[in-house]
């Protein structure tokens, strides 16, 4: 199972906004993808509760997991997505 290994990049971490980008990008996914908090147990991305239970703040590693036919590309998509700054894109 591919996996992507990624630092937090917004600010205040996965807080609503950012979370519900995120959540939705997972959706919109061909494949099932997990996130966890680095040696925490996995949650469904598409989750938007899940994902705000994980805590996630700002420089806070994340492990994200996909099986499937275009694994690697929903991981690449969350990974730049987990990784921007998505409440300094909020303020432009």
């Amino acid at each position: 199972m591919p996996q992507r290994t990624v630092v937090i990049g917004s600010r205040s971490g996965l807080h609503a906004r950012p979370a519900a980008v995120f959540v939705q990008a997972a959706a919109r996914q061909p494949v099932r993808v997990t996130v966890a908090r680095d040696g925490g147990t996995p949650v469904d991305a598409r989750s938007l509760l899940s994902v705000l239970a994980l805590g996630a703040k700002h420089g806070d590693p994340l492990v994200l997991s996909a099986d499937g036919d275009g694994a690697e590309a929903a991981l690449e998509e969350l990974a730049t997505l987990a990784a921007a700054d998505l409440d300094a894109q909020e303020q432009r």
